[in-house]
């Protein structure tokens, strides 16, 4: 007898159940090819545990998605203005399946090494485009024709509207692309940072995910005057939405940003720079052989090679040779001088030479979250009006200036003496 329902252990959801369709689409060669791409990139030269795979993370997204959608259909969390919205039984179990499949394919077209290396070796696109082209590929199609899904409502729901400017979402399909990449319920967030905590040892991205989504509604914005229909939380489930965007926070200060964990993202970079010095392959049959797999041992090759052009970064990356960290500009610094960053960088380079620095900025998260909340009285009120702790989520930055060791003592003793005249209003070239 055939099989019709699986389960994969994991350790983040402890079992990830799926059907024989969904199991299909797992076995297919876009989703496999995850198995070889890191969700960290080379993080794992700091947290030596963060060796997890994309396709990990896919699979935990596509839980999540599921027990999200099962929780607001459930007609006892149904907000009375929106019961409408819900499909009849049917077409929710449609909707359902698609659901999970989107949650599998969200990340299907992630470069190797994931983000790290995205915005130098693209021109206009990104990994969502190339993901749409994937979803919608002739190769794929046979795939969901046999599942009976149609390529567009999975893409409606797995990217960013922005991405798929001809086709549009009704309220019911944006609820649930809210489901999956949302920012504050999307369950490929919730995924990442709990596996990614678990993976670098690092607690401070934990948060009760289960408590959170047994209170997560569709809620009208009431507050604005709208019947509008959003994602939002019962007010037993604020202080897990709080503990969500708090472990955003410490996750992005503690390991996204870790200023070694950049370095080595900026050599990866400049290596993949000249390993595509004539453009990275994205006809689709070209772009999924390419995987860490195939990048590492180009690298490898580079390092045995010292005549190889890309043997410094090479080296750089696997011999840990990384430049160190010169200066990490701080709020104060910013205060004192806006444009801290590129002042310091500025004259460091002129003294040491462009060649033996880099500089890296980022920033990501700050500001308040606003979503309709349940209260206990039966209001529906602003999320930010409600928590002071969302009013005040902070941002995180990454703001490096980074020197080779051939310079960075030299260096160090030089920005010492001359860093409070740096960033002085009117400051003159130092020399």
């Amino acid at each position: 007898m055939t099989k019709k329902n699986h389960e994969i252990c994991d350790p983040i959801h402890t079992f990830i159940r799926l059907n024989s369709e969904e199991r299909r689409v797992v076995d297919s060669r876009p989703l496999q090819r995850l198995r070889n791409i890191n969700q960290l990139a080379l993080t794992y030269l700091v947290y030596p545990g963060a060796t997890h795979k994309r396709f990990d993370h896919s699979l935990g997204v596509m839980e999540l998605a599921g027990r999200v959608f099962d929780v607001v259909t459930n007609q006892a969390n149904l907000h009375e203005q929106l019961r409408d919205i819900i499909p009849e039984k049917d077409e929710l179990k449609k909707w359902r399946h698609i659901l999970r499949i989107a949650a599998l394919c969200h990340d299907i077209g992630h470069l190797p090494f994931s983000h790290s290396a995205e915005n130098e070796l693209f021109k206009k696109e990104n990994h969502e485009d190339i993901t749409v082209k994937i979803i919608q590929n002739d190769f794929m199609k046979e795939l969901w024709d046999s599942i009976k899904l149609d390529s567009d409502d999975i893409v409606k729901l797995a990217v960013k509207p922005d991405k798929i400017p001809n086709i549009k979402l009704n309220n019911w399909e944006a609820l649930l692309s809210e489901i999956i990449i949302g920012n504050v319920f999307g369950v490929d967030r919730m995924d990442y940072l709990l596996r990614d905590s678990y993976y670098t040892g690092v607690v401070s991205g934990k948060f009760d995910h289960y408590r959170l989504i047994d209170t997560i509604r569709i809620l009208p914005k009431q507050y604005e005057g709208s019947d509008e229909p959003a994602l939002g939380v019962e007010e037993g489930g604020l202080r897990c939405a709080e503990g969500l965007l708090l472990a955003r926070y410490f996750m992005f200060s503690q390991v996204y940003f870790h200023p070694i964990r950049r370095i080595y993202d900026l050599h990866l970079r400049d290596f993949l720079r000249l390993m595509f010095s004539r453009g990275y392959p994205v006809e689709i049959d070209e772009y999924l052989k390419i995987t860490d797999n195939e990048i590492l041992v180009e690298i490898f090759n580079a390092l045995r090679n010292n005549k190889d052009r890309r043997h410094k970064e090479a080296n750089k990356i696997l011999n840990r040779k990384h430049y160190k960290l010169l200066d990490s500009i701080t709020l104060d610094d910013q205060k004192k001088k806006t444009d801290a960053l590129n002042v310091i960088f500025g004259e460091a380079s002129k003294r040491f030479g462009e060649d033996n620095l880099k500089r890296d900025e980022e920033e990501k998260g700050g500001g308040a979250e606003d979503f309709p909340v349940l209260t206990r009285t039966g209001r529906i009120v602003s999320s930010v009006s409600h928590s002071n702790v969302l009013r005040e989520i902070p941002f995180a930055q990454a703001k490096y200036i980074f020197a080779s060791r051939e310079i960075i003592n030299d260096a160090k003793k030089w920005l010492e003496k001359n860093r409070e005249e740096l960033l002085k209003d009117n400051n003159k070239s130092i020399h």
